[in-house]
């Protein structure tokens, strides 16, 4: 019998300090393990489906699968610890790579669909990829060709003086010309021997098997190294907090590369035999709003600008929703409103919120599904089982319940560290406390309020603002359909308050009706003092609003316009 999870999650002695409850116990499992078990109590299940390419599968006919890629993996020379990076969008063989690589201990390394060929090559040099699965091309990314460009003695077979760890290279084509392996043919490379041999791999939960770059906003991208004990869990702690079960069907419409897709949808899935449903490559609104009324999904993941996208989507075409119960917005700060139709225009009445990092593997904080509306609104939740988090000062002193402070988490779901970079995981990480850079403020039941990043606060004139209060604010105006405000240099004030929105369709919206708009109801200092209005904001592949390149961007304008002017 599965016990209801606990949420007894209250700060102690009226400081910003919470530990998750430990009813449920940890999973000591590997990712393997976890196939194995939903296979052995719901083989017959669907376990993926993939709209775009038409392949369905069952959860039986997953892992035969799986092992089948194994063993073609183990055939190329592949062994435990070597590092596999994949370079794909969301298709069948990124999953069964991401499974077939686990099954033999070898470190999958996802790598960004959007990279170019200087990100790629750091990459797959930083970790020492042996082995390169790849799209041949995703949108207006030629994958194969640009692989050609940098490899060109690969059609030779010759090893290339640019990656010298690199053994192989996968192409998801079944003709992929000289020197580039069919990922076809793995499955055929699979023999009797290299599938008994199988068997005899040892794993233990607690090494790394995956490798994931952050963003890398400022510098180079850092690979944080995630083991099967970090994962395993997270992903079975995520869908507990939406009672996830084998009946229900999932749409995942977020990228596999990000925890987003591949621990919170895939593992999350897996962990209760629940039914994957990929939409397409990339997300599409219509597409993902047409896979849930098509397959009867119960559960759709999303960042808040995919579920913005798919309500203007359901304003000109209806579709039945109907089936939905559930789902998580997370990523990216969630505004209230579009909560609150996505709760009642998309039939998601128990959708939940979620907050983490990849370093964190990554929810740290989730609502519950019968959590207060104000607080599913308003808060990402209370903390998840088997963690610890504190709010702490610039000094790493614990504020007072109700401060803002930055968000250290602790616990089994923080990663072993930066890969070959100790320096910077040492920076990151204090007597494990990872230090997360955002900024939050606790309750006094424990639901956390996401009030921005460490680095995004404006200092203006001596105030302290927060970007997240003014954007709450402006996307409860009626013509606004999304908002970013973020800080610029300013002489006189140290930094200056700026503000991109983007108008609902068909609106007409003015930065002086905007200005208007704050006039009385928002601190004079608060209230920015330079609106644009934008088609879209730039974002990241997993939908993050990209507040330096607004940043930048807006520096530029503002400093071109002052030249004019002159």
């Amino acid at each position: 019998m599965t016990l209801p999870p606990s949420r007894s999650a209250a700060p102690e002695n009226g400081l910003s300090h919470v530990r998750g409850p430990q009813d449920a116990p940890l999973k000591h499992a590997t990712i393997p393990q976890l196939l194995a078990e939903a296979v052995a109590a719901h083989g017959s299940n669907d376990a993926l489906i993939f709209r775009e390419s038409g392949d369905r599968l069952s959860y039986v006919e997953f892992a035969k699968t799986v092992d089948r890629i194994a063993a073609g993996l183990l055939s190329l020379g592949v062994k435990k610890g070597d590092r596999v990076g994949i370079w794909s969008p969301n298709r069948l063989e990124w999953v069964l790579t991401q499974f077939a690589t686990a099954r033999i201990g070898s470190i999958l390394v996802n790598i960004n669909p959007a990279y170019r060929l200087s990100e790629l090559e750091y990459a797959l040099n930083k970790v020492g990829c042996s082995v390169l699965v790849a799209a041949s091309k995703f949108k207006s990314s030629d994958y194969k060709g640009m692989l050609r460009e940098l490899m060109p003695d690969l059609a030779e077979g010759k090893p290339s003086p640019r990656f010298p760890d690199l053994n192989h290279v996968v192409m998801m084509e079944a003709d992929p010309g000289p020197g580039m392996i069919p990922f076809a043919d793995l499955a055929g490379l699979a023999t009797p021997e290299l599938l008994a041999q199988l068997e005899d791999v040892t794993l233990t939960p607690e090494e790394p098997i995956n490798i994931q770059f952050t963003s890398g906003t400022t510098g180079q991208p850092k690979g944080a190294t995630l083991s099967h004990l970090n994962i395993v869990n997270n992903g079975s702690f995520v869908t507990d907090r939406i009672n996830l079960t084998a009946q229900d069907r999932m749409v995942i419409p977020v990228p596999l590369y990000h925890c987003f897709g591949m621990v919170m949808g895939v593992l999350g899935a897996v962990s209760k035999g629940a039914t994957m449903i990929f939409p397409g490559e990339a997300f599409d609104p219509a597409q993902t709003l047409d896979a849930v009324a098509t397959e009867r999904a119960t559960a759709l993941y999303g960042v808040p600008t995919m579920f913005v996208a798919m309500l203007q989507e359901l304003d000109t075409a209806h579709r039945d929703l109907s089936s939905l119960r559930t789902g998580i917005m997370a990523g990216a700060l969630c505004p209230i409103e579009v909560m609150k139709r996505v709760n009642k225009d998309m039939n998601m009445k128990e959708v939940t919120i979620c907050y983490g990092m990849t370093e964190t593997s990554p929810v740290s904080f989730q609502s519950f599904t019968d959590d207060p509306t104000e607080k599913r609104c308003e808060t990402v939740g209370r903390i998840h089982p088997h963690l610890e988090v504190r709010i702490v000062d610039g000094h790493g002193k614990t504020v007072p319940i109700g401060e803002k402070g930055e968000i250290w988490t602790k616990g089994y779901s923080v990663m072993s560290g930066y890969w070959g970079d100790q320096p910077a995981t040492e920076r990151a990480v204090l007597d494990g406390w990872m230090q997360t850079g955002d900024l939050g403020v606790l309750d006094e039941e424990g639901f956390c309020t996401i009030v921005g990043r460490v680095k995004d606060m404006i200092i203006r004139g001596g105030e302290n603002i927060y970007p997240r209060e003014i954007e709450e604010f402006l996307i409860r105006h009626p013509k606004v359909r999304d908002v970013q405000v973020f800080g610029i240099p300013d002489e006189r004030f140290g930094e200056e308050v700026c503000a991109w929105v983007v108008a609902r369709n068909g609106e007409d919206l003015t930065p002086e009706a905007l200005r208007d708009h704050c006039k009385g109801q928002i601190a004079h200092f608060k209230i920015p003092r330079h609106f644009r209005i934008v088609a879209d904001l730039p974002m990241t592949v997993t939908g993050k609003p990209q507040k330096f390149v607004m940043r930048d961007q807006m520096v530029e304008i503002l400093a071109n316009d002052s030249g004019a002017s002159a």
